[in-house]
């Protein structure tokens, strides 16, 4: 069973991801850098080259490839839940896991990342209060569990999600 994490940036995502994937033993791909690999770029330099549009059509086509692998544990950047298509893709092959984080905890975790172009800002944490308030809903949206990260070891954080996939493949394959 694919494992598909979604959350704000600072949330766990690529920690979480690679301590998953060797725990479930399944690959680790992380779609900010696949976009990353495939463009010979870094992020903010696609920001700063092609704009947010162009980046999130990039971020668009590799989720949509990414999805139709298998076994696999997959980051996703924050955003990515923006566009329809993505939140379908995400719903449609594999057990989405959104890692709910608090602004406080987003604050703490990227304040000194540079490669975030979008709190290159003067009011960082009002960047973060306002992607919250756009994301939060899709991200409810279309997850399958929810868990919170804020404050916890990122070895807790895998154990709970391994739980709950375990309690999800016990409900999909009955004795």
């Amino acid at each position: 069973m694919n494992v598909f994490l979604i959350g704000p940036m600072g949330s766990g995502k690529s920690t979480i991801g690679r301590l998953l994937s060797g725990e479930l033993n399944q690959e680790y791909v992380d779609s900010d850098r696949e976009i990353e690999a495939r463009a010979g770029a870094d992020i903010p330099w696609i920001f700063d080259v092609e704009g947010e549009v162009g980046f999130r059509n990039r971020e668009q086509a590799v989720i949509e490839q990414l999805t139709q692998r298998e076994n696999i544990v997959l980051a996703t950047g924050g955003g990515a839940v923006l566009r329809p298509e993505n939140r379908t893709n995400l719903q449609a092959h594999g057990f989405v896991v959104y890692l709910k984080t608090s602004v406080d905890q987003q604050m703490e975790r990227t304040a000194r990342d540079k490669n975030r172009p979008l709190l290159q800002d003067d009011d960082p944490r009002g960047v973060l209060m306002k992607l919250m308030g756009e994301r939060d809903p899709l991200y409810m949206e279309c997850c399958d569990l929810v868990v919170k990260t804020d404050r916890r070891h990122p070895r807790s954080v895998v154990a709970e999600i391994v739980r709950q996939l375990n309690k999800q493949r016990a409900l999909s394959n009955p004795l």
